[in-house]
């Protein structure tokens, strides 16, 4: 009897609490690709719409700022060589930018890409996978356009 109050309790306290993170691995809500270096067109082009109900803080160790999806944007699988990677959004709201790469670091922005806009570069990108999200500012999503490159500005 003891046993099966305390499973309830355990069970009842994991359906009542909130989701902390992003889930990792879950089906992108936009583009699920595979670019290998030399890629063309580049840049590549992905419509999204920014924005969540997830505090960005609480998924990566309170570095990430905006409000995030709970499934990535984007999942890009990337082989690199020598270039570097840009990952950058463009939008007439304020955006920012989550990453987890393929060893499982977060990275994020918030006006790095020029204006409100935000950009991660890697210089030496390892082979994997990127899942990506685009967080906002405002309670409301908002449209915005995911620029995958390997061409610096």
């Amino acid at each position: 009897m003891i046993r099966t109050a305390v499973c309830a309790a355990a069970l009842a306290a994991m359906v009542a609490s909130p989701s902390l993170a992003q889930e990792i691995g879950a089906q992108p809500t936009f583009a699920d690709l595979t670019l290998e270096a030399g890629f063309e067109p580049d840049p590549q082009r992905i419509e999204v719409t920014a924005g969540g109900n997830i505090d960005a803080e609480r998924t990566s160790g309170g570095e990430c700022v905006g409000m995030i999806a709970n499934a990535p944007d984007i999942r890009l699988t990337y082989i690199p060589d020598e270039l570097p990677l840009h990952i950058k959004v463009s939008s007439k709201e304020d955006t920012t930018l989550v990453i987890n790469d393929p060893n499982g670091n977060w990275f994020c922005d918030d006006d790095s890409g020029g204006g409100e806009n935000p950009m991660v570069s890697f210089d030496d990108p390892q082979e994997g996978v990127y899942e990506i999200w685009v967080g906002t500012y405002e309670d409301e999503p908002v449209p915005a356009t995911v620029i995958i490159t390997e061409l610096d500005d």
